[in-house]
């Protein structure tokens, strides 16, 4: 496979402009290791735990002191910054290096901004559509590379909040609505950053679900639903990933701000999931000095506002114990000792623009889900095909990408503004189409005017339509409907072709009230760098579509457990950047449905999804048969029943007994099995206890409640042909 990025200009520019900036790459790390001092702690041979408590046995009251809260907000550079999201300061004179963070959700954000370059790769909520765990890892290994080839030793990446609402303007730098599948992919991603030596981070703890008050809401749930929905997720990412920080959200959480919220950071993060790095605050989220220190917050960012002389005061008068700020100060510098950024700092070399670009195809081809096929009019045959309309807004230039701290800067045309419009990444889907069929007569509307956008798809042999849903950190979309009147502009190229294809790039679920009237449909996501490419491939053939939904998509608000966001006709947009805190009182969040989030409240309810939680076809089909179910694993065989090779992504469900007063089902296992066309497979997965239990608040631990417990197996939550049942 061919995938030859020397036809795009701006990767070569971009690559001779690197080589002649590397000479001009600070050496700071490097200056600081070999400027330090051979100290015991200095042996690598040692624990983290061990190398830290040595360490700050040398540490002056100030240096602690400086070690606790940001040293500079974004882009702000000195002789020791990087021009990132901030710094923490190291101590030189003892050999510890500053902590350059850096916001690195789908990519590096702001390296334009310094003459550099970063890969943009599809979306975390995309990366979650592949359920593939190894993805997950590279996704994640991509990230610290780069990170370290800009010399950032931090990333501010791993957001894992479930998606309670679907209209959230961050979930397309989530992991979508299910906490298994979320923290397992999470969980992955931190380990392949941890593997580059960089400190990894998981966010935003907790419960940050919506942008819409995000500074002054309260969320209110109880303490069964919190562990068994976002806390599970965030478990999972803690305990199997094992990142050096955790961040804490701007909301409050039952009255307490989260980043001084001792129930989530004390006895949930630290004590019962033993979590051994440091809880630093979102941008602006600190609250107070003494009461968030003893609640368990270990760094404040991006300044020093209450854990500077405040918290020195409070130090030296008693209020807060030495023995709090030495734990506060051990698991920041046990981060950096574990994660090897003081044994093997970053040393700054050009960024590899076409490894990134392989990784960010590969992503998006396994990401990209088929929602609708009918007549199996995909794959196109490009020596068939005649004429193709390809319709909608930038369809000729370029993919969408997300706003916010997660916006990675386009290449080639300057830095993104936080909070700007929508920024377009130069992937073009018109050349990557005439490049796939180029005997095919491929002609291009923008869309704005249905009817001459209608015109050509008449003339045409195939139309394919491109339609959009921009979203940002700082705000939630006030509907799934997709804006700028796209409604229109499909139902009329659809009413004149029946052959319509829909594209949709989407920072999470859309409403679709003309599906029924278009012969298919393809979820892309927000695709990266090379998404039309990636996706010329599948409508092709080159690739079979293998991806599912990690997100159910609902027919209309109507069917959402909120018809509104929470709060979105009482207060204002909020602030666009971090930490902004408008004037306005605290109002609750009240997520009602509690226990039943995505598909649980959908199964509960008995609502008819418009494309149910885990699907999405293929170009072969599959078929099920053999389950037998255990409390402790299930075995099945799936087989390829099509005649094209391909991959399911298989799924194991399980109803708890009704004496636990759960949702009809939770998914609990799954794997990816790819299939030759009449091969057949066995698979069988281990189910880990915990995922079959509820939460006691009474004993505050899980437990399996007694009773039969009904296996389901198949190819989504509502496409499960095997069941068995199980008496426990």
């Amino acid at each position: 496979m061919n995938r030859s990025l020397t036809s795009a200009p701006w990767v070569v520019a971009l690559a001779l402009a690197s080589l002649l900036l590397l000479a001009l790459v600070p050496v700071r790390a490097q200056r600081q290791q070999s400027q330090a001092p051979r100290g015991p702690w200095m042996d690598q041979s040692l624990l983290p735990d061990q190398r830290a408590d040595l360490v700050i046995a040398q540490m002056t009251l100030d240096e602690k002191i400086s070690l606790v809260h940001g040293a500079g907000g974004f882009g702000e550079s000195g002789p020791r910054s990087n021009g990132g999201a901030g710094m923490i300061s190291g101590v030189p004179r003892l050999g510890l290096p500053d902590v350059q963070l850096a916001d690195s959700a789908v990519g590096v954000r702001a390296a334009a901004e310094r003459g550099r370059y970063a890969t943009l790769l599809p979306s975390t909520l995309a990366e979650a559509a592949t359920w593939d765990l190894n993805l997950a890892r590279e996704y994640g290994a991509l990230i610290g590379r780069e990170l370290r080839d800009q010399q950032y030793n931090a990333t501010l990446g791993g957001g894992v909040d479930l998606m309670r609402e679907p209209r959230n303007g961050r979930n397309f730098e989530y992991h979508g609505e299910d906490p298994i599948l979320a923290g397992k992919m999470v969980a992955q991603l931190i380990q392949g950053l941890r593997e580059q030596k960089v400190i990894a981070d998981t966010k935003h703890y907790a419960f940050n679900d919506q942008e819409t008050g995000r500074n002054i809401g309260n969320v209110k749930l109880g303490r069964r639903v919190m562990r068994e929905t976002d806390l599970l997720a965030f478990e999972i990412a803690v305990t199997e990933g094992q990142p050096g920080m955790v961040m804490c959200s701007y909301n409050k959480v039952n009255s307490d701000w989260a980043c001084e919220n001792s129930y989530l950071l004390n006895d949930v993060l630290k004590k019962t999931w033993g979590f051994k790095g440091f809880v630093l605050s979102d941008w602006g989220g600190t609250h107070s000095a003494a009461k968030a220190a003893l609640a368990g917050l270990d760094n404040e960012e991006p300044g020093s506002r209450f854990f500077g002389d405040e918290l020195k005061k409070a130090v030296e008068s008693g209020v807060v114990p030495m023995v709090r700020l030495n734990d506060m100060v051990h698991r920041i510098v046990r981060s950096e000792f574990a994660s090897g950024i003081v044994d093997d700092p970053p040393k700054g070399r050009v960024v590899d623009p076409f490894r990134g670009a392989e990784t960010a195809q590969t992503i998006a081809e396994n990401a990209s889900v088929l929602l609708k096929n009918a007549n199996n009019q995909l794959p196109l045959r490009a020596t068939a095909v005649k004429s193709i309309a390809v319709i909608g807004a930038h369809a000729d230039t370029s993919v969408l990408s997300g706003g916010g701290s997660a916006q990675v800067d386009p290449p080639g045309g300057g830095p993104s503004q936080f909070g700007g419009p929508p920024v377009w990444f130069p992937s073009s889907p018109l050349k990557a189409i005439r490049a796939q069929a180029p005997a095919a007569k491929v002609e291009f509307s923008d869309g704005a005017d249905p009817a001459t956008a209608a015109s050509l798809a008449k003339a045409s042999e195939v139309a394919i339509v491109f339609v959009n849903q921009p979203t940002s950190e700082g705000g939630d979309l006030p509907t799934l409907t997709l804006p700028d009147r796209q409604d229109q502009l499909v139902t009329a190229v659809a009413a004149a072709n029946p052959r319509t294809i829909v594209v949709l790039e989407t920072g999470g679920p859309a409403a679709m009230p003309w599906i029924g009237q278009v012969s298919a449909a393809i979820e892309i996501w927000y695709p990266g760098i090379r998404g039309a490419e990636a996706l010329a491939r599948i409508l092709f053939g080159g690739v079979n579509p293998s991806a599912k939904l990690p997100v159910t998509f609902a027919k209309s608000d109507a069917d959402l457990p909120h018809p509104k966001v929470p709060g979105i006709d009482l207060l204002p947009p909020p602030g666009a950047g971090r930490g902004v805190r408008g004037r306005m009182p605290d109002f609750n969040i009240d997520y009602t449905e509690g226990l039943k989030v995505g598909y649980k409240w959908f199964d509960a309810e008995n609502k008819e999804p418009l494309f149910a939680f885990g699907y999405g076809l293929s170009y072969t089909t599959f078929a099920y048969s053999g389950l037998r179910a255990a409390m402790d694993s299930v075995s099945f065989t799936v087989r390829n029943t099509g005649r094209r090779a391909g991959a399911e992504i298989a799924q194991v469900y399980v109803g708890l007994p009704p004496a636990a007063n759960e949702p009809p089902k939770r998914l609990v296992a799954w794997e990816k099995v790819s299939l030759d066309p009449g091969q057949s497979k066995t698979v069988t997965l281990r189910l880990e206890p915990k995922f079959l239990s509820i939460f006691n608040e009474q004993t505050d631990d899980w437990e399996l409640p007694a009773g039969a417990y009904t296996f389901s197996v198949g190819g989504s939550s509502r496409q499960t042909p095997l069941s068995a049942a199980v008496n426990h």
